[in-house]
Formats: C-alpha cells, sequence, structure tokens
C-alpha cells in the first residue's frame, strides 16, 4: 500500500481524505476491513451514460470515462477477481448529470482512490501495517508426506492453498511413485513468483523431498527452510505459523501473530486466569482498563460498525476505551483458523493484563 496524500477536510476536522495506491490483493482486503457506509471514496472510473438526442438514437447507453466519489452503502472483496467493489450513491463526480445516481467503484491493484471519513485509531493503524507489510517478502508454504503434498501462500488474509497432490503410492498399476510426487512438487515451485519457501511435514518425508529439489531444481533450495510438523495441509500450516518460521523470513506476518495470540487466549481461558471473551465481559475489562490485547474479528467488526451486529455496546467507544487505556488492538481476519476460533467465542476476547474477580 501507498499513501500519496493525505489532509484534513476544510470546515470537519474530524474528517480526513487520505489518497492511496493498493498494490496487492492484501491492500485490497485491508481497504476492505477500513471503508464502512458513510465514507466517500473516489476514483476513476467507467459509467453506462444513456443519450438520447436528435443526432444519437438513444441506443441503451455508452460508457464513459469519469471521475466519481460515492457514499459508501456496501463494500465487498472479491479475492478471486482481484477486485474491491465499492457500491453507494454518486455524490460528486466530473458529470454533473450523474450526481444521485447508484454507481459501484471497481477498485484494483495500482488504481489510485480518495478516502474521506472520520477515521478510527485502529483503521489507521491498519493503513499503516499495509505501508510496511508491502516491504515483506512473499512465501510459500509446501507440505509433504508420503503419498501427499499441499503448497499454501502466505497472505495477510490468511493462508491459501495453491496446490494439492495426492495419489496412491506403493504397488499396483497406478501407485504414484515417491519421485513423482517431488517431481511434480518441484515444478509447482518452480513455477511460484516467491521470495521464501517453507518445507515442512512430519517425518523424514521433507528430507526426501528436499534432496530431490537441490539434484534437480538446485536455485530453489536458496529459498528453503526445512521445519519438523506433525501434519500436513491446513493444520501442518497452522504449525508453520505457530512455530514462527514465517517470522524468520517476513518480519511481521499478520496471521503469525494471530495464531500466537489465539494460543496464548486459549490457554488462559482454560486456566481461568487473565483472558475474557464475548462483549459483556469485554465491555467491563475495558472499563476497568484491564486489557492488554483486544482480539476481534474483522466481519463481525463491520457488521457491527455497518448496524447490523447483534452487540449491546457500541463497537467504535469500546475500541476508543482499550485504545485510550493503553490496550493493543488486533484485527482477526475471518478467513483463517484463528478468526474462526475467535468466531467461536462471540467474535471478540481480550487478554488481560490482571485478573478480574
Amino acid at each position: 500500500m501507498r499513501i500519496t496524500h493525505r489532509e484534513h477536510v476544510e470546515g470537519e476536522r474530524e474528517r480526513e481524505r487520505i489518497t492511496v495506491v493498493p498494490e496487492s490483493t492484501d491492500d485490497l482486503w485491508h481497504l476492505s476491513n477500513v471503508l464502512e457506509p458513510g465514507d466517500a471514496v473516489g476514483g476513476d472510473t467507467h459509467r453506462r451514460v444513456r443519450r438520447d438526442d436528435d443526432q444519437l438514437r438513444d441506443t441503451g447507453g455508452e460508457r464513459e470515462h469519469m471521475y466519481a466519489t460515492v457514499e459508501v452503502e456496501s463494500v465487498e472483496f472479491a479475492r478471486f477477481a482481484n477486485r474491491l467493489r465499492v457500491s453507494g450513491v454518486i455524490v460528486d463526480c466530473s458529470r454533473e448529470d450523474q450526481l444521485d445516481f447508484h454507481h459501484t467503484l471497481n477498485v484494483e491493484e495500482n488504481e489510485e482512490i480518495e478516502i474521506t471519513k472520520r477515521w478510527k485509531p485502529d483503521q489507521l493503524d491498519r493503513l499503516t501495517e499495509a505501508v510496511e507489510a508491502s516491504e515483506n517478502p512473499d512465501v510459500a508454504i509446501a507440505t509433504v508426506e508420503e503419498g501427499a503434498a499441499h503448497v499454501h501462500t502466505v497472505a495477510q488474509y490468511g493462508a491459501e492453498e495453491r496446490t494439492s497432490l495426492t495419489g496412491p503410492t506403493g504397488k499396483g498399476e497406478y501407485a504414484r511413485s515417491r519421485m513423482e510426487l517431488f517431481a511434480e512438487l518441484t515444478a509447482v515451485l518452480s513455477r511460484m513468483d516467491v521470495d521464501a519457501i517453507i518445507l515442512a511435514g512430519p517425518g523424514f518425508t521433507k528430507q526426501d523431498a528436499y534432496a530431490y529439489i537441490e539434484e534437480n531444481a538446485r536455485d530453489l533450495t536458496e529459498l528453503i527452510t526445512l521445519v519438523d510438523t506433525s501434519a500436513v495441509g491446513d493444520r501442518g500450516v497452522h504449525e508453520v505459523l505457530k512455530r514462527g518460521a514465517v517470522e524468520d523470513v517476513q518480519a511481521e506476518t499478520r496471521i503469525a501473530r494471530e495464531a500466537e495470540l489465539i494460543d496464548r487466549l486459549m490457554e488462559e481461558i482454560a486456566q481461568g486466569a487473565k483472558a475474557t471473551y464475548g462483549i459483556d465481559g469485554v465491555a467491563e475489562a475495558a472499563e476497568y482498563g484491564a486489557i492488554e490485547t483486544l482480539l476481534v474479528v474483522d466481519d463481525r467488526l463491520r457488521e457491527e460498525r455497518g448496524g447490523d451486529g447483534d452487540w449491546n455496546r457500541n463497537v467504535n467507544d469500546l475500541l476508543e476505551t482499550v485504545d485510550q487505556k493503553g490496550g493493543d488492538i488486533v484485527v482477526f481476519s475471518g478467513e483463517y483458523d484463528p478468526g474462526e476460533q475467535l468466531h467461536n467465542l462471540g467474535g471478540i476476547a481480550a487478554i488481560l493484563r490482571y485478573r478480574l474477580e
């Protein structure tokens, strides 16, 4: 993410206009968690404009380029289309005849947009995090065992499986040999544009896979770090993140921190110690200034801010209280396992400085 300009809105000191350029799918995901109903978002767009005059019969409209600002009604992060859809009513436009019409801005990578809103501390922190994360290397996690290999990429919205290689090994007409599995895995990793690869799994299969890669694609070995895990696939990836292996090559990895925090939270809950969960318990802890780290899931936060939630507290006031009393706020991605675990606890929890009676 790049921030190219910041200014306070004239006559409205509480509102600030920030111009940003998202540079990756991660950045689009960050923006989907920053934007909320009532914000103003402006950018270059195309819109079908109907024309009907003596010289040109109405043909249903022609698409024209224009600059439009919409008052946000809904936001959709279309991960697989690498696009953020921001829908609302046009409140400012280079064509005045398009004012007050509904429109959707399709925000893509490397497209500049202006966001005007009352920025909350956690939202500004998220922008800062996105800017800093742009310097992080891209990482792939390959987990391998006898008869199966999985390749995930690490993104800030979660770890996403790219390839799953499975099939019978051993004897039989259709059995896949270990060398065939290693060859397919090597081919997949060779095609990936990443800065680092973590090769993980149980037993010695990963060492054998590494030996095959070293013999057949030596350049890849410079990117590889070996890690022991008890499982492969999603569970193996969670172990890699929990052990901090990704952090060795990626100084700030969002989901690695989430995995660590959720494990710490569950330990504290199991011990009946310094933790609480659910909106009522968290709100009480916030009032006492007892919160060390507040954990909240991004989609629940969006629901509450958009007026669709069921919490009996104002979430913005709650976060402001935590911030003012020195607590950290971590917004979890609902796309990944730690976020799902937090969902099961009501979508919000806190690690405390001290135990509340």
